[in-house]
């Protein structure tokens, strides 16, 4: 009798413990949210010029509302803030996001925490095709319209990074499904071949398109503008839309495929719409900024260890902690070596390095 008393109590101790991680959970991402607000609010103040935030506020609100909140600003100010550290400040958060989740989803879909989005070849076929266009397309914007050339290297840059991942995904297929030690070695192998004609690119470019191929590789939010912004944010926010939905999926890949089978799920269809979403994404965003590195390696792992592994909350968490972390590594970028902009794959590189190292004396065991 005592057993059969005590079976309601420990059903009742398991939902309160339940509770109260969730209650936790929720609480975290609440702080991914306000940390990203106040990176957001700290990048949009400083810089060469500095703008308060009661003139960030009164520029904002005059604009969405047309109500001056009687805070004195200069034209400068206004137009600093909107015409440059606005956008450049969305297009980061849209990026980060991307980045972030993209890292996410390819990190559980594997389940290797050492995956990021230059994995499967998007990355490096996205500067592939944007390299090959600043190098050999002068002769084709020689035939467009006026205007034309500003889309242009975007669009080859995510074609190509479209293309690439196809290549890489086909070469993974097999009679039972996608073999994924093919498709990581075939990415190996489409990363080197890219890598090889970025390197010729560079050997028969002059001194302005180097200056530009060496600007485009490294990664940076320097050209972002509203055009920019409204190109890369549709696809980002449609491939981001469609990963959240798949949550359920990536956690009973956790289990291994047979298990994920065994519950109904259309695993081949879904491992296939996956990469073609990390694909839009990581194609969209890197089309826009050039290559930014570690920030699908970095970002995921850290919300895995302050939240779990539930996907349920790792994509928006990663998504959160991405646009953050690209926020903060921008910030530095500019304020660095001011009047010069450095570009941000540098920041990332330096912070994204050792942290390659950590985890991998992690995973074996030495720190």
């Amino acid at each position: 009798m005592t057993d059969m008393a005590s079976v309601p109590e420990r059903q009742t101790g398991l939902l309160l413990a339940e509770h109260r991680r969730m209650r936790r959970t929720r609480l975290q991402i609440l702080a991914f949210g306000l940390l990203l607000l106040l990176s957001c609010l700290t990048s949009v103040c400083i810089g060469a010029v500095a703008i308060s935030p009661g003139q960030v506020l009164g520029i904002l609100t005059g604009i969405l509302t047309g109500i001056d909140v009687g805070i004195e600003h200069g034209r400068r100010e206004e137009i600093i803030l909107l015409a440059v550290r606005l956008p450049r400040l969305l297009l980061g958060i849209g990026v980060g996001a991307a980045l972030g989740v993209s890292g996410a989803v390819l990190q559980g879909l594997f389940r290797n925490p050492l995956a990021d989005p230059a994995l499967i070849g998007v990355s490096s076929g996205a500067a592939l095709g944007a390299v090959t266009m600043i190098v050999l397309g002068g002769s084709i914007l020689a035939f467009l319209p006026a205007g034309f050339g500003f889309y242009l290297i975007p669009f080859a840059a995510f074609l190509s990074g479209l293309l690439v991942t196809a290549v890489v995904y086909g070469l993974a297929q097999r009679q039972h499904g996608t073999d994924v030690s093919i498709l990581l070695l075939a990415g190996v192998a489409m990363n080197a071949v890219s890598a090889a004609v970025v390197g010729l690119m560079m050997f028969i470019s002059d001194d302005q398109q180097l200056r530009d191929l060496n600007f485009w590789m490294l990664g940076s939010l320097a050209g972002a503008t509203w055009d920019k912004f409204a190109l890369a944010m549709p696809a980002i926010i449609i491939a981001l839309a469609a990963l959240f939905s798949l949550s359920r999926f990536l956690n009973a890949i956790l289990l291994g495929e047979e298990a994920a089978m065994h519950l109904g799920l259309p695993v081949e269809t879904a491992k296939r719409l996956s990469v073609l979403l990390v694909a839009l994404a990581t194609g969209a965003a890197v089309s826009m900024t050039g290559v930014i590195a570690f920030v699908g390696l970095m970002v995921p792992h850290m919300v895995r260890m302050m939240l779990g592994s539930n996907h349920h909350v790792v994509l928006p968490g990663s998504a959160l902690l991405g646009a953050t972390v690209i926020v903060i590594a921008d910030l530095l970028a500019r304020t660095i070596v001011v009047p010069a902009d450095l570009p941000i794959g540098v920041v990332m590189s330096l912070a994204g390095g050792p942290f390659f190292i950590w985890l991998l004396c992690r995973r074996r065991g030495i720190v």
